[in-house]
């Protein structure tokens, strides 16, 4: 039972209590049947009343509850329409209390959800309003009188989004774009002029509208400025340039020189009229000195022929550089020519500077090769010996791939310039080779003295057999002892035999051969060609001296004392 029925219970008891203790005090009092009948009907319509009003009441509030139910499925409906939401689905078994709750709850929320996305919208247009005032660009397409979606105002996030990155990139470029363009106006000595150039040098940065017309109108202002600017410093570096070579050939003093000296770095409107002026002044000068100044550009002249690998022909080929009748008409000429040799050199520096470059290794490589023809050589300390050889071995290994290089840029050369091309009048690959095969020949007169010296050598040896000293102690970095030879494997020169003369000795200071200690720390070796192992006596290269040293080490008999430097005393 339900606590409400038993309370209605307790209730109808508590009534028929009352009821019987008012019975009992109308029987005490003696008050009559009638008026018995009368108290009672007032009891009971009493009771009957209250429990109208209030059964009145409640069918009052379960009216009022149905009217809320029906009001907020209205209310709902129109909200999820103008929300875009689905529809609300309430559970009809629920009691009306709770579905009237239910509801009213869900709707209540949903006015919430529409007041935040109008409030949304508002901030919104006002931020988006504010960036195209800016950019001078167009709203976003969204209506202010009906409630955006979730998707519309995410749409309209990221469009205000993409204007902010948007304001921010055009406003870095803007001021860089002022500073520029400031700068540029400061160095050519400029005021704004029109209102443009005045919105610009002269407002405020955030009030400038950035817009895409105002940025490409500030990239073209930036451009007039910057190639008015270049074209002042092209025409100053050239007054500059004539002002130097005037100086050199008219020797101006120091003095002089530091007059116009603040005006060489900059190239103001200012520091061009005085450099013009500079310019004008010695040309003038230059005319009255037109003997001295012809001789500096004739020695110009000598410079760039070297430079440009000019042959003796087409040196005379310029005869005004022979002509001792000065005049201005001669000065013209020998300021054409240095233009012309100038230009030349500047147009093809890349390939003069290659030949430079091949002459000057090609220099060392024969150094390095006159170096590897010294005895000598072989004594040095610290290492100069391998530094000697590892730098030939580059330049072997460079000089080629150098040449293969300049032949595929002179052939190029050759073909654009439709022309071959010279160096001191004789193709350059053609010179190339001349080097190289004198270089050769000059190798293979070299070889064949060392064989026809290493034969006689040979055939005295084995006449005469070979006497070689006890070499004086050398100091080596390390703690190295000469080596020793048992004193029973002394070896003597046979009684008939021929003394060696003073001129085989002195081609034998080189040689190493298999000795033995001799009496009073001589050494002799017999005259037999199975104990001959001497190494040639100079070996022009490293390499051909490891290469002899090597085969003198795999020979049959190995010699007791190896020594690449004995020095007959």
């Amino acid at each position: 039972m339900r606590k409400s029925e038993v309370i209605a219970a307790e209730s109808v008891a508590c009534l028929n209590k009352a009821l019987c203790h008012l019975k009992d005090i109308w029987e005490e009092i003696g008050i009559p049947e009638e008026q018995r009948l009368e108290r009672t009907n007032v009891v009971k319509n009493h009771v009957k009343s209250l429990l109208d009003m209030m059964i009145a009441e409640e069918e009052s509030l379960r009216s009022r509850l149905m009217t809320s139910i029906e009001t907020c499925r209205k209310e709902m409906s129109k909200l999820c329409l103008e929300l875009q939401l689905p529809m609300f689905q309430e559970d009809r078994r629920d009691t009306i209390l709770k579905q009237e709750k239910d509801l009213r709850t869900h709707v209540e929320a949903m006015l919430r959800e529409k007041n935040q996305r109008i409030q949304t919208l508002k901030a919104l247009t006002e931020q988006d309003q504010d960036l195209c005032d800016i950019l001078c660009s167009q709203p976003f397409a969204l209506s202010s009188s009906s409630v955006p979606s979730l998707e519309e105002l995410g749409k309209f996030r990221q469009h205000i989004a993409h204007l902010a990155d948007e304001k921010e990139l055009r406003h870095e470029e803007f001021v860089k774009l002022k500073k520029k363009i400031i700068l540029c106006m400061d160095d050519l000595d400029q005021l704004p002029e029109t209102s443009f150039e005045k919105d610009v040098v002269c407002e405020d940065e955030e009030s400038f509208c950035l817009s895409k017309e105002n940025i490409d109108s500030l990239k073209v202002l930036l451009h007039q400025l910057e190639s008015r600017k270049a074209e002042n410093e092209r025409v100053c570096g050239s007054y500059r340039e004539t002002i130097q070579n005037l100086w050199e050939r008219l020797q101006t003093s120091q003095e002089e020189r530091d007059a116009i000296s603040e005006h060489m770095t900059r190239s103001k409107r200012r520091n061009m009229e005085a450099l013009q002026a500079e310019v004008e002044r010695l040309e003038e000068l230059k005319l009255k000195n037109i003997q001295n100044v012809t001789g500096a550009i004739r020695n110009e002249i000598a410079v760039f022929w070297d430079k440009c690998f000019c042959s003796s022909d087409q040196r005379q080929a310029f005869v005004p550089y022979y002509d001792d009748d000065f005049s201005e008409e001669l000065l013209s000429l020998h300021d054409a020519e240095i233009v012309r040799l100038k230009q030349h050199y500047e147009d093809h520096k890349e390939l003069f500077e290659g030949v430079h470059q091949w002459e000057e290794n090609w220099r060392l490589f024969i150094e390095l090769e006159q170096k590897a023809k010294d005895p000598s050589r072989f004594t040095n300390r610290g290492g100069h010996l391998l530094k000697e050889e590892k730098q030939r071995a580059d330049l072997v290994k460079s000089l080629p791939k150098l040449e293969k290089k300049l032949k595929a840029e002179i052939e190029q050369w050759e073909q654009e310039q439709n022309r071959e091309f010279l160096v001191n009048g004789q193709k350059f690959m053609e010179f190339v080779a001349d080097q190289w095969e004198s270089y050769r020949l000059e190798k293979e007169r070299e070889k064949q003295e060392r064989q026809q010296k290493k034969s006689k050598q040979t055939e005295e040896d084995m006449v005469y057999g070979t006497v070689v000293r006890t070499p004086t102690k050398r100091r080596f970095l390390g703690n190295t002892t000469p080596c020793k030879a048992r004193k029973g494997n002394a070896v003597k020169t046979p009684a008939r035999g021929k003394p060696p003369h003073q001129g085989t000795i002195e081609r034998n200071k080189e040689n190493i051969c298999h000795l033995t200690v001799g009496v009073g720390g001589a050494m002799m070796v017999p005259a037999s060609p199975q104990r001959n192992f001497s190494i040639n006596s100079v070996a022009s290269t490293y390499t051909e001296f490891q290469r002899d040293l090597s085969k003198s080490s795999k020979s049959k008999h190995v010699p007791e004392i190896l020594n690449s430097t004995i020095i007959q005393l």
